[in-house]
């Protein structure tokens, strides 16, 4: 896998969520999990600065959901991992922070959440690829425009 662990969280999320959290959950049975910020589930504010005057504006909200974990296991070995997700969610930050720990440190498992990353990060690449051919299909070439004036002027 050649993915950055800043990229894991947005790959994971191609995933359903039940489909996340029952990973999480088969991937720990052996750890102890500890909570080092609660998992919480709220709403981020999107601040922008005017133009003009150059202060601070809200633009609007959007779910926002975070947690923190360590995770040990019984020979000793330790591994933190966390999640910011875009989503009113905090089972599902949980268990993105669960997995991130998990494959961080190689943990019992981690071949499984490796494969789940590289499934969406195939699935978001595909996703991106539609979305550019979308943006390329609605380009406009306004130097036609131009040239439709001189077609009129020779008639």
């Amino acid at each position: 896998m050649n993915l950055e662990r800043k990229d894991w969280i947005r790959a994971l999320t191609a995933h359903p969520a039940t489909v996340l959290n029952a990973l999480a959950e088969d991937v720990t049975a052996g750890c102890d999990v500890k909570l080092k910020s609660l998992p919480q589930a709220g709403l981020g504010l999107l601040t922008l600065t005017d133009g003009a005057f150059h202060e601070p504006y809200y633009l609007g909200e959007f779910p926002l959901s975070s947690c923190s974990i360590e995770l040990s296991l019984s020979d000793g070995r330790q591994a933190a991992g966390g999640a910011q997700v875009m989503a009113d969610d905090a089972e599902l930050a949980r268990s993105l922070a669960i997995l991130d720990a998990v494959l961080a440190a190689r943990f019992p498992g981690w071949e499984r959440v490796s494969a789940h990353i590289e499934s969406g990060a195939k699935q978001r690449a595909e996703e991106d690829r539609r979305r550019r051919a979308m943006l390329a299909a609605t380009r406009v070439d306004f130097a036609m425009l131009n040239n439709a004036e001189d077609d009129d002027d020779e008639c």
